[in-house]
């Protein structure tokens, strides 16, 4: 294990939250939280009809479908339609969070990331100086000399679809954010594209360069360079070579992605052909952590999601 993932483990023992685990019918969950509790790696509640808590039968039902009701009724949401909603485990979950009764959840091992995250769109909703929820995956590598002994962070790769050029520089700010509070390191952060410091032309790379100048308005403490390629943001002699005075030296450990799709397929290229780790995707800019897990997650990919959530 990447000793960056073995301190957020030790942080989250430290921590010790209480995380929901909103698929407890699922066998990858049940043997999970066996091994968070036995390694107090967090205060677990386990959402399922034969787990801690079935929310189909829940004495919290009747407050939940009150509570839900009054904050999506404006939206048209009826009394009875939250009452159905409430018996849901993703929405339950949400909303032991939303009121207190949690700290943090993980989901999606059996759901969709919209199914998992929009729950938390409706009821938790952003921070008081973000806009927007964004989401970022943690990729432990192999490789040691990429990035942070390995370790990267990618975003957004799961939420937004094609970000404008401010909501891009609120991405990055947030992913450097979730890099020093997860790894207590210094974020260096690259708004990758196919162009490297004026190579190539066009709407596409505009707003990458729009981006980089207003995260350095917003943050001149900020490590970042952009618009920049990936080969120039990891590897050294190819930064120097292309982007002669840069700030990153092709050490980069936050990439910045300038839409959903060339996102996505990074990091599922990475997580296949490299054997890497992925963690996520993790939510940013909310409130209160829910935590999405890939349907292909395997039992570790779950305990890991649990400490992080916990840290966060």
């Amino acid at each position: 294990m990447n000793p960056i993932i073995e301190k957020i483990y030790q942080q989250a023992r430290i921590n010790h939250k209480k995380i929901i685990l909103a698929e407890g019918t699922d066998e990858r969950i049940i043997e999970a939280a066996k091994i968070i509790r036995n390694q107090k790696i967090a205060e677990l509640i386990v959402l399922g009809p034969h787990s801690d808590i079935n929310p189909e039968s829940s004495n919290l039902i009747d407050q939940f479908t009150q509570t839900l009701f009054d904050l999506r009724k404006d939206k048209g949401l009826t009394l009875d339609e939250a009452n159905k909603l409430v018996k849901n485990p993703l929405y339950f979950g949400t909303l032991m969070v939303y009121l207190g009764l949690a700290d943090g959840m993980v989901a999606g091992a059996q759901n969709t990331t919209l199914d998992t995250l929009k729950p938390a769109l409706q009821i938790i909703k952003t921070k008081k100086d973000s806009k927007l929820i964004s989401s970022f995956f943690i990729m432990e590598t192999n490789n040691i000399n990429i990035g942070e002994k390995g370790i990267l962070f990618f975003a957004d790769c799961a939420l937004n679809i094609n970000p404008n050029s401010e909501e891009l520089a609120e991405i990055a700010i947030e992913t450097a954010k979730s890099f020093n509070l997860l790894t207590k390191k210094t974020p260096l952060v690259a708004m990758l594209s196919y162009s490297t410091n004026g190579s190539g032309k066009g709407e596409f790379i505009d707003k990458i360069k729009i981006a980089t100048n207003l995260i350095r308005q917003k943050n001149p403490d900020l490590i970042v360079e952009g618009e920049i390629q990936a080969d120039a943001a990891l590897i050294p002699h190819i930064c120097d070579n292309k982007f002669p005075g840069n700030c990153l030296g092709g050490q980069a450990n936050v990439l910045i992605f300038p839409d959903l799709n060339s996102g996505n397929i990074s990091y599922k290229l990475v997580q296949r052909i490299a054997n890497a780790n992925a963690y996520g995707p993790l939510t940013q800019g909310i409130k209160k952590p829910i935590n999405d897990l890939s349907r292909g997650c395997n039992v570790q990919d779950i305990i890991t999601t649990v400490a992080i959530t916990s840290v966060q």
